[in-house]
């Protein structure tokens, strides 16, 4: 069985998809910048105050696009790495506020280099006039000041954007924006629900308070290996979280890959789980495919919702490891696809599942 474990791999696909959002964030915040700036350079030349900016030419379009577009980078690298891990436990709206104003400081550095090069290369001036022309732009010029709390809004409403978009798993929001579900679609997936083994005691154990933040760490490192393998997370239900993958030979390893990564990210983060919580958390899985329908669903809230003989098949699965004395099960249907050796999987027989009329073959994952 072929393995997707090489250091690339496991880091393309969380940071690949960061990695777009920092492109696509400082693409959007270039053309924007652009188009308020040409707007502004196309004013009357009195209703202009007396900024620096005064001459449009190719060479002035140019050099602001490269500049805006490398600070851009940089901010959008800031806001989707480092300010997310930096203010991952604080309140939305302690985020929003200390993100722009992050922000904030940096397009002060942006609007520095931008009018300290427009002097240089456009107007060609001494180093001394191209620093006198930003503080006097940037304190005489209502421009300078309007065009921050443009940008002061721009930041809210990407980080609102970037919110709502991590609400859903890579790709759904899009999908919704799209509106690619509203009417519902039939499709073949490979399914997996996940809970957390012994959860009653564990509860018990804990009291509330601690035993929730055990969840929350629980399925914060899971959830990180599954989203390393394109697994889409439909939901978290308590301590148990559903995802699926498109059915396809790549993605049939990828839901493999992800179930030992999972277990493998736990394994590393062990001694913190002792330490924060006196014990570390184990889990069990149910795997099955089979066509599932897709529609959107719901009316203040909407989102994404999946049905069918699959779905239930696949949480009932789950539910037989406990009966079985088992971690993780899988339909004989995705033991054939993924082609399971003899030493890599050991067959339970035909079990009777709850809701099912007929039993199916069910194999134990030997991992």
């Amino acid at each position: 069985m072929k393995l997707y474990n090489t250091i690339g791999h496991r880091i393309s696909a969380i940071r690949k998809y960061r990695y777009k959002w920092v492109f696509f964030i400082a693409l959007i915040w270039t053309v924007l910048d652009v188009l308020l700036w040409v707007r502004y350079m196309q004013m009357p030349f009195g209703s202009k105050y007396d900024s620096s900016f005064q001459i449009l030419n190719p060479t002035a379009v140019i050099l602001r696009i490269c500049i805006e577009f490398y600070m851009s980078l940089v901010m959008g690298y800031l806001l989707v790495f480092r300010l997310k891990q930096m203010f991952r436990n604080y309140p939305l709206w302690a985020n929003l506020i200390l993100k722009t104003a992050i922000l904030l400081l940096a397009s002060i550095l942006m609007n520095f280099l931008l009018h300290f090069s427009y002097s240089l290369v456009v107007l060609r001036v001494s180093l001394l006039q191209a620093l006198y022309n930003f503080l006097a732009d940037s304190s005489l010029t209502p421009w300078f000041w309007n065009n921050n709390i443009a940008w002061m809004i721009i930041f809210v409403v990407t980080q609102i954007f970037i919110e709502i978009n991590e609400k859903y798993s890579p790709g759904i929001f899009v999908d919704i924006l799209l509106g690619k579900y509203i009417r519902p679609r039939i499709e073949k997936r490979i399914v997996m629900f996940l809970d957390l083994k012994d959860s009653t005691p564990t509860a018990e154990k804990l009291g509330h308070p601690q035993y929730f933040r055990f969840i929350r760490d629980f399925i914060y490192y899971v959830s990180t290996a599954l989203l390393e393998y394109n697994g889409r997370i439909y939901q978290y239900v308590g301590d148990e979280i559903v995802v699926s993958w498109v059915y396809n030979e790549q993605n049939i390893q990828k839901s493999l890959n992800a179930l030992l990564e999972a277990r493998k990210s736990l394994q590393k983060n062990a001694e913190k789980f002792k330490r924060r919580y006196g014990m570390t958390p184990e889990f069990r899985v149910g795997i099955h495919l089979g066509e599932v329908t897709v529609g959107e669903i719901g009316v203040l809230k909407r989102d994404l919702a999946m049905s069918g003989d699959t779905m239930n098949t696949a949480a009932r699965i789950r539910t037989a490891c406990s009966e079985l004395h088992q971690k993780f099960i899988v339909s004989k249907d995705f033991s054939d696809a993924i082609k399971l050796k003899n030493w890599q999987c050991e067959s339970l027989g035909y079990i009777e599942l709850k809701g099912k009329s007929a039993q199916i073959e069910l194999f134990s994952l030997k991992i």
